[in-house]
């Protein structure tokens, strides 16, 4: 019991030391935490569900269950239920509007089957996405390196049309994908030859359209069961493909081939959510970071 204290012990000095060194996680966490304490959904029963789903994938992106088993041979799986249980209570009884019933019990009754049941080496549900055109590369090779946890997401974000609540707060985490996509800067060969075939426009184009086709299921279940916020849906989707453009265009406007990445930080993102929520300011920001990446890009194609 005194490693398993130990242990923990060293789970709490190890979340102080990521948010002091890294200033750009901690601000978010906090944002989704105080979120997650003021979210309100329609229905009690609700919460269990959905607090569950999020423990489910933070367990099966895990990656620290083969050091457990070697450090604690006897307690590994009981430190694996509690790190599960703990998160999942925090989430659950932390909620001011959620009110004790059985399927929150029977919740962390479930959490106790993940000792059992986790990836025990890395799983090779692996699809090669080709149906993806390759001149959206972006998208092929983040989903080809995140397979199951594309899978795994895609399944909660469907599952958040039930309610405005929940779409609004998926969608905070669906903006950490654009970031994703498009901070990685591909190299001037491959980026002279993209461009001599399709434009800047056309890119922008494609990428949009492979989005909402892609969240076309979560569109469609909302208008489903929220017909009465048809206009907030319109607002959600609207939002979510400016940020989409604000952050494809300044990756080219920002490119040089020498730098792997555009280095898209916390003050970036957070200037680009203000920006597309008010509307007017993310609008004339597009139209600037389209002309500045078609000089920089002009650079490298030519004629």
């Amino acid at each position: 019991m005194k490693a398993i204290f130990h242990h923990f012990i060293f789970r709490v000095s190890q979340c102080f030391r990521i948010f002091s060194f890294q200033g750009k996680i901690a601000l978010p966490f906090l944002i989704i935490t105080g979120i997650l304490i003021a979210l309100r959904l329609p229905d009690n029963r609700s919460y269990p569900l959905f607090f569950f789903l999020i423990v489910t994938s933070f367990h099966y992106r895990r990656k620290d269950i083969p050091f457990l088993k070697k450090a604690f041979i006897k307690n590994w799986r009981f430190i694996i239920f509690l790190e599960s249980a703990f998160i999942y209570l925090f989430l659950l009884l932390g909620n001011i509007h959620y009110k004790s019933d059985i399927l929150g019990l029977a919740g962390l009754l479930l959490i106790t089957s993940f000792s059992f049941f986790y990836p025990k080496a890395k799983i090779s549900i692996i699809s090669k996405w080709n149906f993806i055109p390759n001149e959206l590369f972006e998208w092929k090779c983040l989903l080809r390196k995140n397979t199951v946890t594309a899978i795994l997401i895609y399944l909660v974000i469907i599952a958040s049309s039930y309610h405005i609540s929940t779409l609004i707060f998926c969608g905070l985490f669906v903006l950490d994908l654009f970031p994703r996509l498009y901070s990685d800067n591909e190299n001037k060969e491959m980026l002279e030859m993209y461009f001599r075939k399709y434009t800047l426009e056309d890119k922008i184009r494609k990428n949009i359209k492979l989005f909402n086709l892609i969240f076309l299921p979560v569109y469609i279940g909302f208008l489903i069961l929220n017909r009465e916020d048809s206009l907030l849906l319109l607002c959600y989707i609207l939002f979510m493909n400016l940020f989409l453009v604000l952050t494809l265009t300044r990756k080219y406007k920002v490119y040089h081939y020498k730098e792997r990445t555009n280095y898209f930080d916390m003050g970036i993102f957070l200037s680009y959510f203000i920006y597309t929520i008010t509307v007017i300011p993310a609008l004339v920001i597009i139209i600037d970071n389209i002309k500045s990446a078609k000089e920089n890009i002009s650079q490298y194609v030519g004629n």
